[in-house]
């Protein structure tokens, strides 16, 4: 086989990927069986050993089939297709050493009902190059992975992301990582999840480290949107009605009959043995053991320029993101791993302010992908990236943040990264500053 098309021999199968300047990348890789059919709205049921080398060298199919929004920050291309849940792996090229590297499994956001693993954001050549293995997984959203359905088990799209974390222990030392270094890192609804397998007691064992940029508590009731939603189509709330439609059509009418107001109209629910308790509640009572830093941008959906809009999105900053840090920090503040939190705070000329999303190119170190010129400008500043990237790199191969712990106390520490600092260089070094009440 060509050094451009690495063959990895692993427990699911022989994987072909490919190869580009020193990074192998293997796409596609399925974890579960295709959840259709019977399958549809069960618990997702583990891939057999693939029969035939299997050819991984285009992105999967994705959950998403209709975008969040027309326009979105970070480019989520759909890919069709039924094998939803599959898998990526991004690792360093194979160099002669055997030293199993440590392992990041990153969980994108959409708010439970879009977004894609497929996005160039995600690229992760960066964390190849600086000795990590990235995996990046799809889970089933909206209707089919977070309706609370009579008959339907409960959470399938957290359900879905803790068989891909069984897919990586068992598999992932094929590809040089290390199965017991396992860092789970997300963004937006990705970040809750993180906080909610942190929280859960199914999450116990699964991952040795926890990141979370811009989550929060983002558990729904959806009982008195279903009914909304079903109304809508013309079908009862049920198992049979919803799924007499594709997950396409359910995925459009869930984001036409959403409103400025519906901050997040599906999401983990809880009361099963995945979430037995609230997210906060299980914070108190598990991952103590997990190492968790987390944070937020300092505006995240509070950029635009007119008052009103941007005094509404305050209040949703804070609320929904910000609040969720010392929240967090409170929970585990008896947590012998510790806590640390980070605020996200360099204005894009494009936005006028550190929005959402807009510190993913940053941690990822990926300021010449697709899109990034269009959200943060011609010039996002390269000193400010390899610091962020450095922090997280250093966070997930075992290292300490350079900062102190957070307990959930007003003047917590917390890493400010993209304040402008006097120095010979004219960059934005971090810096280390108290929190302010109830706030990263």
């Amino acid at each position: 086989m060509s050094a451009l098309r690495p063959v990895v021999h692993a427990p699911a199968g022989t994987i072909v990927g490919r190869q580009l300047k020193g990074v192998r990348r293997f796409s596609g890789i399925p974890y579960a069986e295709a959840p259709t059919g019977a399958r549809r709205f069960a618990a997702p049921v583990p891939r057999g050993r693939l029969p035939e080398p299997f050819d991984a060298s285009r992105p999967g199919p994705t959950s998403q089939r209709v975008p969040l929004s027309a326009t979105t920050t970070v480019p989520e291309p759909s890919v069709p297709g039924d094998d939803i849940l599959n898998l990526t792996v991004t690792a360093p090229a194979a160099d002669g050493d055997r030293t199993p590297r440590p392992v990041l499994v990153w969980i994108h956001g959409g708010g439970f009902l879009a977004g894609s693993p497929a996005s160039p954001w995600y690229d992760g050549r960066a964390f190849a190059r600086d000795g990590v293995v990235l995996v990046t997984p799809g889970y089933r959203l909206g209707v089919d992975g977070f309706a609370p359905l009579d008959g339907v088990p409960a959470n399938l799209g957290l359900r879905d992301l803790l068989l891909a974390l069984d897919w990586v222990r068992e598999n992932i030392a094929a590809f040089g990582g290390d199965p017991e270094r396992i860092t789970l890192a997300g963004q937006s609804a990705g970040a809750a999840a993180v906080l909610a397998l942190l929280s859960s007691p199914a999450g116990r064992g699964r991952f040795q480290r926890a990141v979370s940029l811009s989550g929060g508590f983002f558990e729904v009731t959806g009982h008195g949107f279903l009914e909304r939603l079903a109304h809508s189509l013309g079908v009862p709330p049920t198992r049979a009605g919803l799924g007499a439609h594709p997950p396409g059509r359910l995925q459009r009418a869930v984001l036409d009959l959403r409103t400025e107001d519906d901050v997040l109209v599906l999401g983990p629910v809880v009361g099963d043995d995945v979430l037995p308790v609230p997210v906060a509640d299980g914070l108190t009572r598990h991952g103590h053991d997990v190492p968790l830093l987390l944070g937020a941008t300092a505006d995240e959906f509070d950029s635009p320029a007119d008052p009103v809009g941007r005094a509404a999105g305050t209040r949703r900053t804070d609320t929904v993101f910000r609040a969720a840090c010392p929240a967090a920090a409170t929970a585990r503040r008896t947590a012998p791993a510790g806590t640390w939190l980070y605020s996200f705070e360099w204005p894009s000329p494009v936005s006028g302010g550190a929005a959402h999303c807009t510190d993913l190119p940053f941690f990822f170190d990926l300021l010449d992908a697709p899109g990034v010129p269009e959200a943060l400008g011609p010039n996002p500043p390269a000193v400010l990236a390899a610091h962020m990237h450095a922090d997280l790199t250093a966070f997930v191969r075992g290292g300490t943040p350079a900062w102190g712990r957070a307990t959930g106390g007003h003047g917590d520490p917390a890493r400010a990264y993209g304040t402008p600092v006097v120095d010979t260089t004219g960059g934005y070094d971090p810096v280390v500053r108290g929190t302010g009440a109830g706030t990263c």
